[in-house]
């Protein structure tokens, strides 16, 4: 009886017949046209700029009162060679308390402060000055008005405001050349003296 069995093969079997064309699948012109386009083609976003401190001690003129009124202190502060050259110069809208032997800038409409101006140049210097502040002052907006007669007759600028606990203020006043005396800085009390008997 002869078999039915085929004889075995050793090729694989064909491949499927391709499904029939879809008119519906087939991938738009513009498709193709955006998967060649230069990567720079597409909107890019631009580069994501440094995080800014806002809490960190700008640059600029500063108004100061109190101890940093004395030149030679902020010579000291900013390790500079010479000594700074302050202009006198006032604010209003402020007032001043005390904050134990230092005094401390607070809003006050209608009042005015007197002081002298300093120039800051650098993000050290800020920073330096910030510090000897310590965390109980901040650098604030200001105006400041000058009384030399010179030009610039006034600037926007900064000063040191209190933001510490106003509960720990009271009335009273500063006088530099008593501080500098109780500090042991005679001969920076004696310049002053000089200065202020000069004019």
């Amino acid at each position: 009886m002869a078999s039915s069995r085929l004889p075995e093969s050793n090729h694989p079997p064909p491949p499927p017949p391709p499904p029939p064309s879809n008119p519906h699948s087939k991938i738009s012109p513009y498709v193709l046209k955006l998967r060649s386009a230069p990567p720079d083609f597409f909107y890019q976003a631009p580069k994501q700029t440094p995080a800014v401190d806002l809490f960190a001690a700008p640059c600029g003129p500063y108004f100061f009162y109190g101890t940093l009124t004395d030149p030679l202190m902020i010579g000291e502060i900013l390790e500079l060679d010479e000594e700074p050259k302050l202009r006198p110069a006032y604010i209003v809208g402020y007032e001043c308390k005390m904050w134990g032997q230092y005094p401390a800038l607070l809003d006050c409409p209608g009042s005015v402060v007197e002081g002298a101006a300093y120039h800051v140049h650098t993000a050290r210097d800020a920073e330096r000055l910030a510090a000897y502040e310590t965390g109980n002052y901040r650098a604030d907006a200001c105006l400041i008005k000058y009384m030399d007669g010179k030009e610039p007759s006034e600037d926007l600028g900064y000063t040191f405001k209190f933001v510490g606990d106003q509960r720990e203020l009271s009335e009273g006043e500063f006088d530099l050349k008593v501080w500098l005396r109780r500090m042991g800085r005679q001969a920076a009390a004696n310049k002053l003296e000089a200065a202020k008997s000069e004019t």
